[in-house]
């Protein structure tokens, strides 16, 4: 009986350590070597397609009042789609300080309506179709093979949902523009749970 009973506990271990494993991987941080553009830098230039199918320009967009630039990950992210819905639910008040809100995320546009269905998201949303803007601001960094399984034993595919296919991610940083191209303010930290805050977004915003 008493050999019954550890050969139970043995296997109930292994099963634990086994759930364990994935769990631990996703926590870890990413090997992030891009360190983001800085306050003062000039925000590189971009145009793309949201989700409305209208044409954002920046150069453009700028001209009407500074925009709060941010990227995420994709709607299978928790934290992206909480960090959406404070925006959203903030929209009004950044709004009335004159500015934009802009996303950045390489997930599939298909996948930018599951977003919208979960967040209620009303600002633009841009799928970077070669990932070239989050190039540009630096904030992109290739997943681990190790990380990657782990995703999907979650159900977690991140290439399947990214429009190039690759395991590429941004790292959520967030950037206040100012008409001029200039960045005023910069949110940038490896960490995915850490992100911008609202209140320091309104208070950046002038």
């Amino acid at each position: 009986m008493r050999k019954k009973t550890k050969i139970i506990i043995s296997i109930i271990a292994v099963i634990l350590i086994l759930i364990a494993i994935p769990i631990v991987l996703i926590m870890l941080h990413d090997n992030v070597k891009n360190t983001g553009l800085q306050v003062g830098d000039l925000a590189p230039h971009f145009e793309g397609i949201d989700q409305n199918g209208d044409k954002i320009i920046l150069s453009t967009l700028i001209q009407e009042g500074p925009v709060v630039l941010f990227f995420y990950r994709g709607f299978w992210c928790p934290y992206c789609n909480a960090y959406l819905n404070q925006l959203q639910d903030s929209l009004q008040m950044i709004e009335n300080k004159g500015a934009n809100v802009l996303a950045i995320t390489p997930e599939q546009e298909e996948y930018v309506k599951e977003t919208i269905e979960k967040t209620t998201a009303s600002f633009s949303i841009i799928s970077d179709k070669k990932l070239e803007i989050m190039k540009s601001y630096k904030v992109d960094f290739e997943v681990t093979e190790g990380k990657a399984f782990s995703y999907n034993l979650f159900g977690m595919d991140i290439k399947e949902t990214n429009v190039d296919g690759s395991k590429t991610l941004p790292v959520p940083a967030t950037y206040i523009i100012n008409t001029l191209g200039i960045i005023e303010y910069a949110h940038f930290n490896p960490d995915y749970k850490d992100r911008a805050s609202v209140v320091e977004i309104l208070q950046s915003l002038k």
